[in-house]
C-alpha cells in the first residue's frame, strides 16, 4: 500500500476541490526567487510552513494524512520542484502525518527530525519514503545552522531528552538580513524554560506560536525573551482543543504583538526584503461597511471552480452547479474566491517593527 501512495495522491490532485487553504484561495506570492517568504499554510488543527529564498524551499511540518493533497498542490502553485530541507518538528500526526505523501511527490535534499521511530502508522509511511530516497532522518544538535538561499537556518533545541513528545518539538530560527522567525513545534512551557536557561537566542520579530496557541505554551518569560512584533498561530476553525486559548491570546495582546490566525485569515504569508515584513492573508477579514458588497443581496458561488461573482456577471456558472451567498464574507468564510467582476480582495499590510 505504501508504494501505491504516490498514484493515489496524484488522483487525488485532479478531483480534489478547492478549500480554505488550497491554492484558489491564496494570494499570489511568487517562488522566492528574491528575499525571504513563509508561508503559513491553512491546514486546519494541524500545522505546516513553507519557507522559500532563493530559490531554494524548505517545509516545516506537513500536516494531518488527510492534507497530504492540499500541501502538494499548494507547493506546485508556487512552483516547488524540489525541497531543500524537510523538517518534521515532532511526531504527532497533525504535524508529520502528511509528510509520507509529500515525499511520495518531492524529492527532499535533508530531512530532519525529533526522532526516527514512533508508534503510528503515518509516521512509518513517513520513514518509508525517507529510506526510499536515500536520506537519513537527522536529529539535528542545538546550533547546528544551515543556508536556504541568502537565509541561515539555526536549530536551537531541544536542550534534553523528554518523555513527553510535545517537548521534543525541534525549535528552529530563521534570519534574512535583519528579520527573523522562531517555530517551537508543540513545545510546553517546561522545555520553553530549559531553551531560554541554555542561553538559547529566541529574540524574533515573528513567533510561530508554539501547539496551536494552547495555553500550554507561549509562557510569560518566553514571550518576554522571544519579544515578538507579529505571531502567527495555526489552528482550526471551531477545534476541538478550543485554541487558541484565551489565556495566550491575553498574553499576545498584553505584550501588544499582531496575530495572524489561520482558522480568521486563511493561509499566512510573510514576507522579509531583508529589513521589512510584508503581511498578506488568504481570506479577507475587513469590517462589515467595508465590502464591496455595493448593495447587492446575494453573490453567486460555483461549487465547481470554488470563485463566485456578481448576479450581473457574464461568467455565472449553469444553475445546478450554483450556491448563494447573502454577503461577500460569507463566500469569503465559505473558501470561495471572487471572480474579477466581484473584484480580488487581497489584504497587504507592509509593516515596520521592532527590527
Amino acid at each position: 500500500m505504501k508504494r501505491i501512495l504516490s498514484l493515489i495522491l496524484c488522483l487525488l490532485l485532479l478531483t480534489a476541490c478547492a478549500g480554505p487553504g488550497n491554492p484558489s484561495t491564496v494570494p499570489p506570492a511568487g517562488t522566492g526567487g528574491e528575499g525571504l517568504e513563509v508561508h503559513f499554510i491553512d491546514v486546519g488543527q494541524a500545522d505546516c510552513a513553507l519557507l522559500l529564498c532563493g530559490g531554494e524551499a524548505m517545509l516545516l511540518d506537513g500536516g494531518n494524512v488527510d492534507d497530504s493533497s492540499l500541501v502538494v498542490s499548494y507547493l506546485l502553485s508556487q512552483e516547488v520542484e524540489e525541497l531543500k530541507y524537510l523538517v518534521s518538528t515532532h511526531a504527532h500526526e497533525d504535524h508529520s502525518g502528511g509528510l509520507a505523501g509529500i515525499m511520495a511527490v518531492f524529492p527532499v535534499e535533508a530531512v530532519f527530525a525529533a526522532t526516527r521511530t514512533y508508534a503510528s502508522n503515518c509516521y512509518d509511511d513517513f520513514m518509508y519514503y525517507v529510506d526510499q530516497q536515500g536520506l537519513t532522518a537527522q536529529r539535528p544538535a542545538p546550533g547546528d545552522a544551515y543556508a536556504l538561499g541568502d537565509a541561515t537556518v539555526t536549530f536551537l533545541g531541544p536542550v534534553k531528552d523528554y518523555a513527553e513528545t510535545n517537548d521534543t518539538s525541534l525549535v528552529c530560527r530563521v534570519d534574512y538580513g535583519q528579520t527573523s522567525f522562531l517555530f517551537t513545534g508543540d513545545m510546553a512551557t517546561d522545555a520553553e524554560t530549559d531553551l531560554l536557561d541554555a542561553g538559547a537566542r529566541v529574540k524574533a520579530d515573528v513567533l510561530k506560536v508554539g501547539h496551536h496557541g494552547s495555553a500550554t505554551s507561549t509562557g510569560y518569560r518566553f514571550l518576554y525573551e522571544v519579544d515578538p512584533t507579529w505571531a502567527v498561530i495555526s489552528c482550526g476553525t471551531g477545534n476541538a482543543y478550543g485554541h487558541p486559548h484565551e489565556e495566550t491570546l491575553k498574553k499576545l495582546s498584553d505584550a501588544e504583538v499582531t496575530v495572524y490566525r489561520t482558522d480568521e485569515m486563511g493561509t499566512v504569508v510573510a514576507t522579509s526584503d531583508g529589513s521589512t515584513l510584508t503581511f498578506t492573508t488568504g481570506k479577507a477579514v475587513l469590517p462589515e461597511d467595508a465590502l464591496p458588497d455595493d448593495g447587492r443581496e446575494v453573490f453567486i458561488g460555483n461549487k465547481n471552480s470554488k470563485k463566485f461573482h456578481t448576479e450581473d456577471c457574464a461568467s455565472l456558472p449553469a444553475e445546478k452547479n450554483q450556491i448563494l451567498f447573502d454577503s461577500y464574507q460569507d463566500a469569503l468564510d465559505a473558501g470561495y474566491t471572487p471572480c474579477g467582476s466581484a473584484s480580488v480582495l487581497w489584504i497587504t499590510l507592509p509593516v515596520c517593527g521592532k527590527l
